[in-house]
């Protein structure tokens, strides 16, 4: 009697925990794999001869390419906030207005608004482990050190390990600084004012023409002594504040060391995806490399054709292999959408003092950093300023490598990769509908789109079952779509629909129907591209053409003249002198001239001035929507406030020193 009972309700637990098992396991998982500052030039699918990148090649010969496909933005921060929401960052306000557009200092108040949503909130309430392992660099406070209000694991992120902010220069010794331009004009021109005043006035005393206080002297001699402990303290203490490793809200390594780096986050990574083998997990692994300081470990160091920057490219293929490998042993590659991309293009101005290039390649697209250049190569993605907006985004089957959606054959699941412009992924609301935006996919498989598609949406229609919703999607290889499209808003449909709506824009359009080959569109008839906060150019795919036309507001001024950069500066600025207006706005056929070389006039095109009238009125009903948000990079949300600055907990002062990363290695062996 008591067996029986025992059984009556063992059979009913057997059963919910049955049936929960296979509710998990029908739902995909989703590995997000961001490289940064890679060019669209740099991987061999996208015709580079000598590179070696054969876990990234294989999974565009074995996936889609989208030969279109675009940044939101040029630059790091914007761009991954818009990966991470599906929106133009300057509807959160992650748009600079000055020259700054990236967060420099960890402890700055800017950063990710807590009131936006992204794909990693949304799948976290869906029942996903999420994490996030590598760069992040949308913020971290607000109000004070302990709120970590932009703090990835405040956006939807169960773990989170890797840098808060970025890979400088100033991160790695010997490397050289991006401060130089600055550290010229706010030290070394002062200093050079302060000596020569104190010459003059000494002269003009010992002349008997003056009559000079020793006050004078003293106030002089102080403030050029204050300017150069400055100077000596910035330099001596920004490593350490800024370029540091944590474990969730924890400092685990400080300052950052490059040994192994990139090693022992894919290891955290393959870690991750081992503990959540049995439950659907989302996980974003954001890659340092390529972003200088360049680095690679020892077994990588000079044996590429292309020195630093080889090496780096290299052991980040050999990082997407190993992720590809843990998912082919434990059986979960036919049920995970794994999606290569890059943040934005190749920065072609990093050249160092002594010529060497650590810039990647845009292929034969005119870019600069924030500009919205084509730069669509049969590579990676590419950035707008010297890197431009154009990324390589492949949809990949079933095979090892990083810039593809992988489309496991006979299931539905896709693997995306990217690895050229702006956002990637990004989940948001809006008409009762989700969409997990994956932006940048250039490279898909085996079939080619070349419209207009501009964002990637993933649309939540059906809950998982029958199939799940990989079943809709056929593995196409080696296979090309040139629809434009964009890295903040497209992407596979997801396969749950969301419960909650949203009131807020989402920029995004859905693209399965490019990916199964139903359509031959994308859903974006206009596409804008944004010079930072500036509106710079409008795209525009007609209807019932194959033209692709393109308007520019204004464009930037190279430096040197006829360079394919803006050089001086590091990064082409967007505004005032730095940038010439067009009026009428400067027009192209991307169909006819992919590498914008032939402007079309009223004469060489009868519909100009009709072209160009949609275009502007397009362009007004898109600022129409634009709200005013907090500017997240005002001069109060970029600076360095002491009181916000993250140390090790063992360390007092602005010392900051610790490597636990370490003791856990030599613990863990």
């Amino acid at each position: 009697m008591l067996q029986a009972r025992k059984m009556k309700i063992l059979l009913p637990l057997l059963f919910f925990l049955g049936e929960a098992r296979s509710r998990a396991a029908s739902r995909p998982n989703f590995v997000l794999l961001m490289a940064d500052d890679l060019g669209i030039g740099d991987p061999g699918c996208y015709g580079n001869k000598t590179l070696r990148t054969p876990n990234i090649d294989a999974l565009a010969h074995a996936g889609v390419k989208l030969t279109q496909h675009l940044a939101a933005s040029p630059l790091c921060t914007p761009s991954r906030a818009a990966f991470m929401t599906g929106r133009y960052p300057i509807r959160s306000g992650m748009a600079s207005q000055s020259r700054v557009g990236v967060f420099i200092f960890s402890a700055s108040s800017g950063g990710l608004p807590t009131s936006e949503t992204t794909f990693a909130k949304l799948l976290k309430k869906q029942g996903y482990s999420t994490a996030l392992i590598g760069k992040w660099h949308l913020g971290m406070h607000c109000d004070n050190k302990r709120d970590f209000c932009h703090h990835p694991l405040s956006h939807g992120f169960d773990y989170f390990h890797g840098l808060p902010l970025t890979n400088l220069r100033d991160c790695k010794a010997g490397a050289g600084s991006v401060f130089t331009s600055a550290i010229r004009l706010l030290v070394l021109v002062p200093l050079q004012v302060t000596a020569v005043s104190l010459v003059t006035l000494a002269a003009l005393k010992c002349l008997g023409l003056l009559q000079v206080p020793r006050l004078v002297f003293l106030c002089l001699l102080l403030l050029a002594a204050a300017i150069l402990g400055v100077l000596l303290g910035f330099l001596h203490y920004f490593r350490p504040l800024n370029c540091f490793v944590m474990t969730n809200h924890n400092v685990t390594q400080q300052p950052m060391s490059y040994d192994n780096l990139t090693q022992r986050l894919t290891a955290d990574a393959a870690r991750f995806i081992r503990r959540n083998a049995e439950t659907p997990f989302l996980l974003v692994l954001s890659y340092l490399q390529v972003h200088t300081a360049l680095f690679s470990s020892k077994d990588f160091a000079k044996k590429s054709k292309h020195h630093a920057y080889g090496d780096a490219v290299e052991e980040m293929d050999w990082s997407v292999g190993q992720i590809m490998s843990v998912l082919e042993e434990l059986g979960l590659a036919n049920n995970t959408l794994v999606y290569f991309t890059s943040d934005q293009g190749a920065h072609v101005e990093e050249v160092t003092a002594t010529g060497e290039i650590h810039g990647g390649s845009n292929g034969i697209y005119k870019v600069s950093p924030s500009q919205s250049f084509e730069d669509e190569t049969s590579g990676q993605r590419l950035r707008l300023r010297s890197k431009g907006f154009r990324s390589c985004h492949c949809l990949h089957e079933n095979a090892p490598g990083s810039s593809l959606v992988c489309t496991p054959r006979g299931t539905s699941a896709v693997r995306t990769a990217s690895t050229g412009s702006a956002k990637d992924m990004a989940c948001s609301t809006t008409r009762n509908h989700c969409y997990l935006d994956t932006y940048r996919i250039d490279d898909v498989s085996s079939r080619v789109l070349g419209m207009p598609s501009s964002f990637i949406r993933h649309d939540f229609p059906e809950a998982p079952g029958k199939g799940g919703w990989l079943a809709g999607l056929e593995p196409r290889e080696n296979e090309h779509i040139r629809e434009v499209t964009a890295t903040q808003g497209e992407s596979p449909k997801h396969p749950f629909r969301c419960r909650e709506v949203l009131p807020r824009i989402i920029d995004g359009r859905d693209l399965m129907p490019l990916l199964r080959g139903t359509s031959q569109r994308s859903d974006h008839e206009f596409l804008f591209h944004y010079c930072n906060f500036y509106l710079n150019a409008v795209r525009w795919a007609p209807r019932n053409s194959t033209s692709v036309w393109k308007a520019f507001f204004f464009t930037p001024k190279f430096s040197p003249e006829g360079a394919n950069g803006c050089f001086p500066t590091q990064v082409c600025l967007c505004y005032g002198h730095f940038v010439t207006r067009h009026h009428p706005p400067l027009l192209f056929d991307l169909s006819k001239d992919p590498r914008e070389r032939n402007p079309v006039t009223p004469t060489s095109e009868p519909r100009f001035r009709e072209i160009v009238a949609t275009m502007e009125e397009a362009a007004t009903r898109h600022t129409q929507t634009v709200r005013d948000v907090p500017d997240q990079f005002s001069l109060g949300n970029i600076l360095w406030k002491p009181w916000l600055q993250m140390c090790c907990p063992s360390s007092s002062g602005l010392s900051c020193q610790c490597d636990r990363e370490k003791q856990d290695r030599q613990v863990s062996r």
